[in-house]
């Protein structure tokens, strides 16, 4: 046996593995058929999974901007006429001043306290042409409600409107009327009531039953008071 290396000698010899050449090239896994399925079936995995985050990643949406609601101007309730009358009580009757009411047949608007009921009960003040303006007897004041039923009187100086409404072809100066009774009242004459009361404003046409509701009326310096109502 010829000689051989010292690094020969002890070299173990190879098994002889049947259809296996020992000198060949090692077959790599990567051809291996189940490798080949796993890395196929993880490639269409990954680009599933990649498309599904590209699919649904949340789109930046701008905020709408939402207009304002339009502003509904809404119309401030119409002052009361009612609330610039003076209103009577006892602790201040003063209704009108001597100056304003000045003149004959001149009226106001006034309301009156009712003491009892604290009700306002809408009332009138007129200058009768029978006297100095300074003196208490020159005025008459009354509730405008009539005494029965619930009609509202009405202070009539159109002559024209006694004659023709209320059919009075004697009117010569103004009166107060019912339109509910078209009954007159006369400011100038004087009424006995049951008990012999009188009051102003007979009843010169109609059917009602009395004159309406009186109210005292006082004179201070240049005030004019109502003081009481029947």
């Amino acid at each position: 046996m010829p000689d051989q290396p010292n690094s020969e000698r002890f070299k173990a010899d190879m098994p002889q593995i049947p259809g296996v050449s020992q000198n060949g090239p090692r077959r790599s896994g990567v051809n291996n058929p189940a490798v080949r399925l796993v890395i196929g079936l993880f490639s269409v995995l990954l680009v599933v999974f990649l498309g599904a985050r590209i699919l649904f990643r949340p789109k930046h949406i701008e905020p709408k901007v939402v207009d304002p609601p339009p502003q509904i101007e809404v119309p401030s309730p119409a002052p009361d006429p009612n609330a610039k009358l003076p209103h009577a009580t006892e602790e201040d009757p003063g209704v009108a001043s001597v100056a304003e009411m000045s003149k004959p047949w001149t009226s106001k608007d006034f309301f009156f306290k009712n003491r009892l009921s604290g009700e306002n009960i809408p009332a009138l003040l007129i200058h009768l042409p029978t006297g100095s303006a300074a003196q208490s007897s020159t005025y008459w004041a009354f509730a405008m409600n009539a005494p029965y039923g619930n009609c509202k009187l009405e202070y009539v100086t159109d002559l024209e409107k006694l004659r023709g409404d209320y059919g009075y072809r004697a009117a010569k100066h103004p009166m107060v009327g019912n339109p509910c009774s078209r009954s007159l009242f006369d400011p100038l004459k004087m009424s006995n009531l049951p008990g012999d009361v009188w009051v102003r404003g007979a009843i010169a046409q109609g059917s009602d039953l009395r004159p309406p509701l009186g109210i005292e009326i006082e004179v201070k310096g240049s005030h004019i008071l109502a003081t009481r109502m029947e």
